[in-house]
């Protein structure tokens, strides 16, 4: 039986106990990967790990830094090292125009959706650098492009995480590190329980597709993105919005 293409890989998802984080999750274990789990809701994990018994389960807040440190060491005394990371945690954040947006929820949102991305990818890029091997995939959203009305905090921080993972990108050009984003229009997930219906419509109405992504798609395309084939494509952002990106 030949190998599987993520045999040997150790990989981390954030976010992982739902939505597109398990789907990813799932089909890098059907890939061969070693999975670990990073997930702020313990009931979730609990459920995640019925779901995907043989991952490696833990308990992170992405938005401190002390707490991602703690998930690094707990995932290398399991597993031996970090060779991928989809980091798919995030939060939607409330509706309002801006000049109605709450400042605590401003910072919440940024603190999750941007801060811990960098929070993550700080602290995972070290010993891929030291191994010379790396895959990261960081989930924007075509938010982070196109800009969603009353939800400015959300396409700010999803923006952010474009250029971050641009710049990052290219300061690990010269490993074999490739670390992309891939910019979702809305999925079917939970995140959509945060939406008020009529934004959900707005959302929906946009995508050419006329449909939401399917988790199972993010997956595909994220799977190819951290396998050892995707060796030259570093610093770049793949669409998964179903015809809406104009850039």
């Amino acid at each position: 039986m030949p190998e599987k293409r993520l045999s040997q890989r150790v990989a981390v998802v954030t976010g992982g106990a739902g939505g597109i984080g398990m789907a990813v999750a799932r089909r890098l274990a059907g890939d061969g990967a070693r999975i670990s789990l990073w997930d702020v809701s313990e009931k979730a994990l609990e459920a995640a790990s019925r779901m995907l018994p043989e991952a490696q389960t833990v308990h992170v807040d992405v938005a401190s830094y002390p707490s991602v440190e703690a998930a690094v060491r707990a995932t290398e005394e399991a597993l031996g090292r970090i060779d991928i990371l989809v980091h798919s945690a995030g939060i939607a954040g409330k509706n309002a125009p801006l000049d109605a947006y709450e400042i605590e929820e401003w910072r919440r949102v940024i603190d999750i959706d941007l801060n811990g991305t960098f929070f993550v990818n700080r602290a995972v890029l070290p010993g891929m650098k030291a191994r010379n091997y790396g895959r990261i995939v960081n989930i924007a959203s075509i938010a982070g492009k196109e800009g969603n009305p009353n939800a400015s905090a959300y396409a700010a921080a999803k923006a952010g995480v474009i250029g971050m993972t641009k710049a990052v990108g290219k300061e690990c050009a010269g490993y074999d590190i490739a670390i992309n984003a891939v910019t979702p229009a809305t999925a079917k997930t939970g995140i959509l329980d945060e939406l008020a219906p009529e934004f959900i419509d707005y959302m929906l109405s946009r995508i050419p597709r006329g449909r939401f992504l399917e988790v199972e798609e993010a997956a595909n395309m994220i799977a190819w993105l951290v396998s050892s084939e995707n060796s030259f494509t570093t610093a770049a952002v793949f669409d998964l919005s179903g015809g809406r990106a104009t850039y």
